[in-house]
């Protein structure tokens, strides 16, 4: 008896104090895993990081993730030392791709080479998730990682997530979380729908009304465009310094922020504030309801173009981002067919759209930004003009074959608010449309379709939270998770190299690294972690 106590106690020890071991299956799959011969790399107490100058930022984000997963605070060197072992950060010109690196593991140590810091940033988050151990993450204070060589570099330049916060108000604090979670996925880019009819959310000083009155609605409507108002004040805005806080934070993430600027439609917010801007001069409120109101900017006034540049000088003080976003979908012409100002311009209704865009395209210019809109704004816009697609696949490809950089964020396969399982008696969001995870998987922004020229404009891809049935931010979650990490596979890793099947082995045990960190995410891959139906209860 009491041998079989020792039997059990060894096991016991041997369960506890063993090393854990890391896997390199993670997401998004880097292009190539090369497992070497060789004795692995243990990550214990003993272990510095080693980073210039440069890299200190990058640096410190690995001491913070490997105190979360093991437990340990790693201490930063500026120089190697004899007899100990490093995680060594480094840019080196041997690594072609910017944004590439190559991590080295081998007994005597690791290795994280970027073509920039991004690069080694993308590197140490591939080290991260592999050191997540099968339970998602725990307090280990011993590592093995295999001997093994991971040369990697994304597909695309473009790596995006979209989130609304016009409909429904996101803090400052979910807005960096959500930031975290683009980080962790390898995104670089976060296009931030900032205005729109139902609320405009940052601080313009010129044009002080916007946040004053435009930034609050007097009730929302219940469910899906009912004849049922709540009544319900809502509201909230960025301040200047909110919104580069926040810019500051994606910034350290390599990440960056595309501000949305949404005109001259989508813009009932501001003629609340500002009745002059709008055709008929109102009176107006800002929206209740969800979807495209008639009421647009006055393209033939000029107050209205004074306003633009105003309000575009202030986003560009608070956004370095190169790309400013301008909108321009869904912009009804019945107000401007009317509107003695807007026909005084001689232009048909198809036309004035395009001499609006055409003015705030050259403004931007003039300031050395880019201007990026809707595929609505394609004809008739300058050469020099990013599209955004999002009604299908077929305008980006049309704009690509014309000479357009474009971005692919097609509502088939890239619109998150859309439901993701077919049974929704149980789903928490009202919104329609279906769009399962192996859709999003199955998306290749530029195939072998396009001419090899055309697929040299697309930059890339990106999913869009519109956040009308999104009314808190665990829903915000569960509409992006676990979708988000078969785009981030779109994004990265190329086509040769997917296949759904593994991709949901990995993703099974990337979910408990969701869990651990606290993110939501819908569970219809895996029914035996749902709740149970209500019947059951």
């Amino acid at each position: 008896m009491k041998r079989r106590r020792n039997y059990f106690l060894f096991f016991i020890l041997y369960f506890l104090f063993s090393p854990a071991r890391a896997q390199y299956n993670v997401i998004p799959l880097p292009q190539s895993i090369e497992l070497q011969k060789g004795d692995p790399f243990t990550l214990d107490a003993s272990v510095q990081i080693l980073a210039t100058g440069e890299l200190q930022q990058e640096a410190e984000f690995l001491k913070q993730y490997l105190n979360e997963l093991v437990g340990l605070y790693f201490p930063i060197a500026a120089k190697k030392e004899k007899k100990v072992r490093y995680i060594e950060l480094a840019i080196s010109p041997k690594v072609a791709a910017r944004e590439g690196y190559v991590l080295t593991v081998n007994s005597k140590g690791v290795t994280i080479l970027g073509g920039s810091a991004a690069g080694v940033f993308y590197g140490i988050q591939t080290l991260r998730k592999a050191l997540a151990t099968p339970s998602g993450a725990s307090v280990i204070q011993m590592f093995q990682l295999q001997a093994a060589v991971i040369k990697d570099e994304p597909r695309f330049s473009w790596r995006g997530m979209h989130l609304d916060c016009s409909r429904h108000f996101w803090s400052v604090d979910f807005t960096k979380k959500f930031i975290d979670l683009l980080a962790l996925h390898n995104m670089n880019t976060f296009h931030w729908h900032i205005t729109d009819d139902q609320g405009w959310r940052i601080e313009i000083e010129k044009w002080p009304r916007l946040t004053e009155v435009g930034a609050h609605r007097s009730g929302t409507i219940i469910g899906t465009n009912s004849d049922l108002d709540d009544g319900i004040p809502y509201g909230g805005y960025y301040t200047k310094a909110q919104a580069r806080e926040i810019v500051a934070y994606a910034a350290a993430r390599h990440i960056t922020v595309v501000p949305e600027i949404d005109m001259p439609g989508h813009m009932l917010a501001a003629l609340a504030s500002y009745p002059e801007l709008g055709c008929t001069g109102g009176p107006y409120q800002v929206g209740h309801y969800w979807g495209v109101y008639k009421d647009v900017l006055c393209v033939g006034n000029e107050r209205v173009y004074q306003f633009v540049e105003d309000v575009l000088a202030e986003i560009m003080e608070i956004f370095p981002s190169e790309v400013i976003h301008i909108g321009g979908d869904e912009t009804p012409t019945e107000k401007w067919e009317t509107c003695p100002r807007c026909q005084a311009l001689g232009l048909s209704k198809d036309k004035i759209q395009a001499h609006f865009t055409k003015r705030v395209f050259d403004y931007l210019t003039a300031h050395q930004r880019r201007a990026l809109g809707w595929d609505e704004i394609l004809d008739g816009c300058p050469q020099d003009a990013m599209i955004m697609s999002w009604r299908g696949s077929a305008p980006g490809a049309k704009a690509a074959e014309a000479g357009h950089d474009v971005v692919m964020a097609p509502t088939t396969h890239c619109y998150f608010d859309y439901q993701q399982v077919e049974d929704r008696e149980f789903e928490p969001s009202r919104c329609g449309g279906y769009i399962p995870i192996e859709k999003v998987y199955s998306l290749d922004p530029a195939p072998d379709t396009l001419s090899a020229e055309a697929r040299k404009h697309i930059l890339g891809t990106q999913a869009n939270l519109w956040s009308e049935y999104m009314t808190n931010e665990e829903m915000v979650e569960y509409q992006a998770l676990p979708r988000m990490s078969a785009l981030t596979e779109v994004q990265w890793t190329q086509p040769e190299r997917k296949d759904f099947e593994g991709f949901k082995g990995r993703l099974t045990e990337f979910t408990k690294f969701l869990e651990y960190m606290n993110y939501r995410y819908c569970k219809h891959l895996w029914p035996e972690r749902q709740m149970p139906s209500r019947w059951q209860f």
